[in-house]
C-alpha cells in the first residue's frame, strides 16, 4: 500500500460515463432511463475511474456506470466500502475490478452482496499475469495496453449479454476503443525504435508495464520501490544506492508516482532535480477531465520528452 498525499477522505464520488469518456448515463441514484433501443441501460459498477472510463466508452448511453474510486486521493488498498456502495453493487448487471490485491474492497462487497448475478470481471486474471518466482505481481495492469484490450473485449461481451439487442454497437464502440489502444501500442513502439535500452528510474511500479513496453531498463533497486509500495522503511543502505542513481547521472529519467508522499520519495525527486535528472509524473486515477487514452497518450509524450532533453 501507499503513502497517500492527503488523507483518505470518507466519501463516494459516483459518474456517469458516455463515450469517450464523456457524461452518457444516468445520475446516480436516479432511475434508469431507456436506452437508445428501449431497454433499461446496464448498470456497471467499477472499482476506478480507469476502468469506469473504458466501461463507459464501450457502452456509450446504453450504460450507466459507477466509479467507486475517483479521487487521487484514495488509496484502493486501505478502502472501505460504504452502503452505498453495496447497493449500486446490488444493482449491478456488471462489476469492473482491478484484481491482483489492489481493490480488495470490490471482493469483500460481492461476498456481502445477496442474490447478486452480475458478471464480474476481473483485470489481473483477464491478463492472465503472474508472478515470476520471487516476485511480487504489478497488479498495476491499466498501464499494460494489450490487458485493457482484452478487457474491453470482456466488457463487450458481458455488455452483450446483458442487452443483446444492442450487441453490435457495444461491438462498433469496443473495436472503435481498441483502435485506439493500438495506436498507444504503436507510439510505444515508436519511442522503443528511439531510446531502447534507457536507464531509468521510479518511485513506485505504477508505470513499469508501459516502461517496459518502450524497452526502458529500470534501474531502481527492488528493495527501494517495494518497500515505498508497501509503506515501510527504506534501508538506509538501499536509499543510498538509490539517490547515487541521480547523482552519478546513471539514469534518463525518473517516473514519480505523483499520488504518493513520504521521507524517502520526496529525496529521490529532490536529488532527480538537483542533478537536471527530468522528471515524469504518472498517477493511479484518471486526472481531471482526461479520459483513458488522452491520459495514456499524454503519459507517453512525456517519457519522449524526457528522454529526448
Amino acid at each position: 500500500m501507499s503513502r497517500r498525499l492527503f488523507a483518505v477522505p470518507a466519501v463516494v464520488t459516483v459518474v456517469a460515463l458516455g463515450l469517450s469518456g464523456c457524461s452518457g448515463g444516468a445520475a446516480a441514484g436516479s432511475t434508469s432511463s431507456p436506452g437508445a433501443s428501449g431497454g433499461a441501460k446496464i448498470k456497471v459498477v467499477a472499482s476506478t475511474d480507469v476502468w469506469g472510463d473504458l466501461a463507459g466508452t464501450v457502452g456509450g448511453e446504453k450504460v450507466e456506470v459507477t466509479s467507486i474510486i475517483t479521487s487521487p486521493d484514495a488509496d484502493p488498498h486501505e478502502y472501505e466500502a460504504n452502503t452505498r456502495n453495496q447497493l449500486a453493487l446490488a444493482d449491478a448487471a456488471v462489476v469492473l475490478e482491478n484484481g491482483g490485491g489492489y481493490d480488495d474492497f470490490m471482493d469483500r462487497m460481492l461476498k456481502s452482496a445477496e442474490n447478486t448475478s452480475a458478471t464480474v470481471l476481473n483485470a489481473v486474471t483477464i491478463s492472465g499475469k503472474k508472478a515470476a518466482g520471487g516476485e511480487e505481481l504489478n497488479e498495476h495492469v491499466w498501464y499494460d495496453f494489450p490487458t485493457v484490450a482484452k478487457v474491453v473485449d470482456q466488457i463487450q461481451q458481458a455488455y452483450a449479454k446483458a442487452a443483446p439487442g444492442d450487441a453490435s454497437t457495444f461491438q462498433q464502440n469496443a473495436a472503435a476503443l481498441k483502435q485506439k489502444i493500438e495506436a498507444l501500442t504503436q507510439e510505444e513502439a515508436t519511442l522503443k525504435a528511439k531510446y531502447d535500452g534507457q536507464p531509468v528510474a521510479i518511485t513506485e511500479p505504477v508505470p513499469v508495464y508501459l516502461l517496459d513496453a518502450v524497452g526502458l531498463q529500470n534501474k531502481t533497486p527492488d528493495e527501494f520501490s517495494e518497500a515505498i509500495e508497501e509503506d515501510t522503511d527504506v534501508p538506509a543502505k538501499v536509499l543510498n544506492e538509490t539517490l547515487q542513481l541521480y547523482s552519478r547521472h546513471e539514469v534518463k529519467l525518473l517516473a514519480y508516482n505523483a499520488q504518493t508522499t513520504g521521507p524517502e520519495t520526496e529525496k529521490v525527486l529532490t536529488a532527480a532535480k538537483q542533478n537536471n535528472i527530468p522528471v515524469v509524473p504518472v498517477t493511479e486515477t484518471l486526472p481531471s477531465g482526461e479520459d483513458y487514452v488522452g491520459w495514456m497518450s499524454a503519459n507517453l509524450t512525456a517519457v519522449g520528452a524526457a528522454l529526448g532533453q
